[in-house]
């Protein structure tokens, strides 16, 4: 049986895009020397939070966006096999566009 996250508020699920562990003479580096930022797919996005009159407000991200954030941002997670983070969308940085 699937289940599906859905989050709630301003929150968003990424699915983080794993680096190279190498470096360009093919030494591995460990994941604390990997300070730069992170990149993910957004997976699924809240409805967003309400204003003073309770109106929702909607996010910058959508489903699919890739995204950069901080490296010890949102909070991790094992879902169907899959690692993910939650993250609010504040701690979101950018929006990469192609």
């Amino acid at each position: 049986m699937t289940s599906t996250l859905k989050p709630l508020g301003d929150r968003v699920v990424v699915e983080p895009i794993e680096k190279d562990t190498l470096s360009a003479g093919g030494i591995a580096l460990p994941g604390t020397a990997q300070e730069e930022p992170q990149q993910g797919i957004v997976i699924a996005v809240g409805a967003g939070l309400r204003d003073g009159n309770g109106q929702r407000l909607a996010l910058d991200v959508i489903l699919g966006d890739k995204v950069l954030f901080s490296r010890y941002g949102g909070s991790s997670l094992k879902h169907e096999g899959k690692n993910l983070l939650i993250l609010r969308e504040d701690e979101i940085l950018a929006i990469i566009e192609n």
